[in-house]
């Protein structure tokens, strides 16, 4: 008696196991089918078209725009300074030192004396500190001060090119 029920049950297992099985075929259909539905949306939908935005040009006359030559690549910076002590500046002028007192710079200014350059002393009160300037040279042309400026770097590393406004 015992064999047979186990054999019943066996039997039982097996048909419930084998019975509720998927078959391959029916989930490769339903893929075709949403494949085929996909298309059909696809072909009846019009093909989307970028658009292209552009901005209006803004015109601006020539007369408010300021041309800064800088073909050569050489850093100028531009302050507006007063004459503390000196002959005054040309267009260009060659900064070796900055200082918060003015006595520092006219220390700097007498050395520079002594080693023949005509330096001046100019001050730039936009900035908080004041700070002065001490400028060893001045010229009318950048390609000069700029010369001056890489002979002048060997003893002092930070000199600097200003364009007195």
């Amino acid at each position: 008696m015992k064999k047979y029920t186990v054999l019943c049950a066996a039997v039982c297992a097996a048909m419930i196991f084998t019975g509720c099985k998927s078959s391959e075929s029916a989930y490769k259909q339903a893929y075709l089918k949403a494949k085929q539905q996909e298309e059909m949306q696809q072909q009846q939908a019009p093909p989307a078209q970028e658009t292209t935005v552009v901005a209006p040009m803004v015109e601006k006359p020539a007369t408010n725009t300021q041309v800064v030559d800088n073909a050569d690549n050489v850093a100028v910076r531009q302050e507006s300074v007063t004459v503390v002590s000196g002959a005054g500046l040309k267009n260009f002028s060659v900064v070796v030192g900055s200082f918060s007192l003015r006595g520092n710079a006219e220390g700097l200014q007498q050395s520079l004396k002594n080693e023949g350059y005509e330096a001046q002393v100019v001050v730039n009160n936009n900035v908080q500190p004041a700070m002065y300037r001490v400028v060893a040279t001045t010229f009318n042309t950048k390609a000069d001060a700029a010369a001056s400026r890489n002979a002048l770097q060997t003893k002092y590393p930070g000199a600097w090119l200003l364009y007195a406004k």
